[in-house]
């Protein structure tokens, strides 16, 4: 894959929306190789959605830039994929982005959650089980938040007014 020049933004690198473009054409190449493709979603009438997603932006990649993008199916379960994904200079092999990511399968009718099919859970039980392999990220689970110590961000914290307490609580009364 390759960084398009007109996904370039002002600030003259790859514009964020584009890292998620990189990251979903990943997704599509790897879970259709387990039966999870376009076919998937027009033959059964179900697909996956993404529920949640933490991109963490390491370095920038400008235009014309070649990357690759792995994908680690971490986990799952009857109706969900935990999966984890870095997007990486091709020819350099850096660390561009990292994408940790919770999908659920959806009936596309009644757009609802529903189980995977036997047979695509048995795909996943052989990609999980190949990808136990690989070495658990470092990455996972972080939580986004500004970097400071207690004293300073209790300091920091702006007050309160009993008005805006009671407020906060609900209770108007």
């Amino acid at each position: 894959m390759r960084v398009e020049p007109q996904w370039v933004d002002y600030n003259g690198h790859l514009n964020m929306a584009y890292y998620n473009v990189l990251f979903d054409r990943a997704v599509d190449e790897a879970f259709g190789l387990i039966g999870l493709g376009p076919d998937y979603t027009e033959q059964r009438r179900a697909s996956f959605f993404l529920a949640e997603s933490h991109v963490l932006y390491r370095r920038e990649l400008q235009a014309n830039a070649f990357v690759r993008v792995t994908v680690q199916l971490l986990d799952f379960d009857e109706r969900g994929l935990h999966y984890y994904m870095e997007l990486r200079h091709a020819a350099e092999g850096w660390l561009s982005a990292t994408s940790e990511n919770l999908a659920l399968h959806v009936g596309m009718e009644e757009r609802k959650v529903t189980p995977f099919p036997p047979d695509i859970l048995s795909n996943l039980a052989f990609m999980r089980a190949s990808h136990t392999r690989l070495p658990r990220p470092d990455a996972l689970g972080r939580v986004i938040g500004l970097k400071r110590d207690k004293v300073a961000a209790k300091a920091a914290a702006p007050k309160t007014t009993p008005e805006e307490t009671r407020l906060a609580s609900g209770t108007r009364h």
